[in-house]
């Protein structure tokens, strides 16, 4: 006898429930997974109270038991040892009472790319290789918020054993997947690819789950499963509790029968009570072989955010010599300065103002409240960068609707300075994504879709900018990450600060076989000291021998050495300006007049250079 052959006896079979939480409770606050080789006794204990509590089937403590989740810890050699222990343990522990499935979670989580899938085949085969050696009765693929991933581990595992296949996805909202897939679209593939028993897991909890379900028809060439989370998970001390109790389960047991549900189980938050009370209530009961299938909700009609009024900056550097520049947010709470460099830099005739990210990871006036007043006030186009360091995936994403909110479009997607470099080198650095998957993220909102999948009722229309930092060794290697930002959908890019022609000209060479426009980034120098520490100590910027000879003669003379600091980035801009269409000038230290000469000196030059067509037509 086996899984298949009870469910085709008509039984309704019980799962177990969270061993992590049990063991998070217990005072175990680390690798899960290791616990099968340091602590055996507590994982085999843990076994044999979900079997007691009525359990048909427990799962192998092996989850995160792969090579990358692994690796974390240092433990990415134990692949093997830790898996093969931990089918050992719930052996002993089911003791041919229950049956054993080898488990293997879902690697990619909501930012599905930062693992590839070729990553995600090696990993999968190695674990699931260990888990068949020990002989487990069946294979549990579970919380998987990623369809392709679940095809792509799900097909290898039904290509290597004719086992029970059970294959569990998770859900972000009620019916759908992370990427707008309705769950019968989703649960339909995984019959097709060979799941033999198929449904949900984690992330939801029994009413929710519930809802999903009504939308579910009982599959012809499989069985469905439910793993409901206890509850919604509140942040107490430190720790994350769950309190849903046992009764509540009781109460939905009879819910998730109706459903068609054929296993059982409980997700995060649930224990051996939970179990207890599945069990006690579906005992005897045959399942439900016919239901009443609800009608899919009509999604909401994603409404098209009407255009920016003005073109947004990367078509309009296709076709003309555009100049944007750099004005950092005030440090401090007085903006009287701010404002008159913005109204100086507008009366010049710049195309936008770029607002940094807290700069040098030290604090300053929210770019996204300034750039606003700016809008509102002065009439210049704000650009406002947006960096990984700060915010959490939460926040990033309250952040860019709220720039949509404010009718601000374009965006710089960063990476962000480490806290290290700043006022507060304690300070957390979230990096919850990187530069690339921002830019995807941001993609994605134009599209009306969240990170979660879910509908924004609108789209937005953000033009995407990424940053380019050409003063590397490999310029090569520096645009081959270009190429990789323009897959995930970057409209155009700004550089860091250039000081040299020869540069200038390597940089061309290297990008002109693209076609996404590049504003080239002039920075005027104030000081020799000013060029020294951007030399050794400012990440990515990169001074040429002659300029700071050039600077140093003038170290002792402030205003001179301000001069010649222009006279350089003249120099520059007169190289630049024949190679690319895009100006991108950087502000020192607020001094604001100099961008204003270096901004007047382009736009005269772009004058020049109409009248020259002109002429010539």
């Amino acid at each position: 006898m086996g899984i298949l052959d009870d469910l085709q006896q008509d039984k309704i079979l019980i799962g177990d429930g969270a061993m992590g939480t049990l063991l998070y409770s217990y005072g175990s606050d680390c690798c899960f997974e290791e616990l099968n080789l340091s602590e055996s006794e507590q994982i085999f204990n843990i076994h044999r109270a979900y079997i007691e509590a009525g359990s048909d089937i427990i799962q192998t403590n092996t989850y995160a038991a792969n090579y990358p989740k692994l690796e974390r810890y240092g433990l990415q050699d134990q692949v093997k040892e830790i898996n093969s222990s931990a089918v050992q343990l719930a052996r002993k522990a089911a003791n041919k009472h229950a049956y054993v499935v080898g488990t293997i979670g879902g690697i990619r989580g909501i930012t599905p790319h930062t693992v590839t899938i070729e990553e995600i085949k090696r990993s999968f085969r190695e674990q699931l290789y260990c888990l068949l050696m020990e002989d487990v009765d069946g294979i549990l693929l579970e919380t998987f918020y990623d369809v392709e991933e679940l095809e792509t581990v799900l097909s290898i595992a039904r290509k290597e054993t004719a086992l029970p296949i059970i294959a569990q996805v998770s859900l972000q909202e009620t019916g759908f997947l992370q990427n707008r897939t309705h769950i019968t679209e989703a649960l339909t593939k995984l019959e097709t690819f060979g799941a033999d028993i198929i449904g949900l897991n984690c992330r939801l909890g029994p009413y929710h789950m519930l809802s999903t379900l009504q939308e579910v028809p009982i599959p012809k060439h499989a069985y469905l499963s439910a793993y409901p989370n206890a509850s919604l998970p509140s942040y107490v001390d430190g720790n994350l509790q769950y309190e849903s109790d046992a009764d509540y389960f009781k109460e939905c047991a009879h819910s998730f029968r109706e459903q068609g549900i054929r296993l059982l189980g409980g997700c995060c938050g649930t224990t051996p009570a939970h179990i207890r009370a599945f069990s006690k209530e579906l005992q005897s009961l045959a399942p439900v072989t016919e239901k009443t299938v609800k009608q899919r909700q009509k999604t909401l009609t994603i409404q098209s955010q009407a255009q920016p009024k003005q073109t947004p900056l990367y078509e309009e550097v296709k076709t003309k010599q555009s100049i944007i520049v750099e004005l950092d947010p005030p440090r401090k709470l007085n903006t009287t300065r701010y404002m008159e460099g913005a109204k100086a830099l507008k009366e010049v005739g710049i195309d936008a103002i770029t607002l940094a990210d807290n700069s040098l990871a030290s604090p300053r006036i929210c770019n996204s409240a300034v750039g606003s007043i700016v809008q509102e006030q002065i009439g210049l186009r704000p650009l406002i960068h947006i960096t990984c360091r700060d915010r959490n995936l939460i926040g990033l994403q309250s952040h860019i609707m709220g720039l949509h909110t404010l009718g601000m479009h374009e965006v710089l997607a960063i990476t962000g300075d480490p806290t290290k470099v700043g006022d507060f080198p304690g300070a957390s650095s979230v990096y919850d994504v990187t530069s690339f998957e921002l830019i995807e993220i941001i993609k994605q909102f134009n599209q009306g879709i969240s990170l979660s999948g879910k509908e924004l009722g609108q789209k937005t229309s953000f033009s995407v900018g990424a940053a380019f930092n050409p003063n590397v060794r490999s310029v090569e290697k520096a645009v081959t990450r270009l190429e990789k930002k323009i897959e995930c959908g970057a409209d155009y890019f700004i550089s860091q600060p250039v000081f040299s022609e020869e540069k200038l000209v390597e940089i061309h060479e290297s990008v002109k076989h693209l076609n996404t426009p590049i504003y080239v980034g002039i920075m005027p120098l104030t000081s020799s000291q000013n060029a020294d520490f951007l030399h050794h100590e400012v990440p990515g910027i990169k001074l040429s021998t002659n300029v700071r000879e050039r600077m140093a003669k003038f170290k002792d003379d402030p205003l001179r050495a301000s001069q010649e600091g222009v006279q350089i980035a003249k120099s520059l801009l007169d190289t630049a300006l024949e190679l690319f269409n895009g100006i991108y000038l950087i502000t020192p230290f607020m001094r604001y007049e100099l961008t204003v000469e270096l901004a007047k000196y382009a736009r005269n030059h772009r004058l020049q250079q109409s009248s020259r067509r002109f002429q010539n037509v």
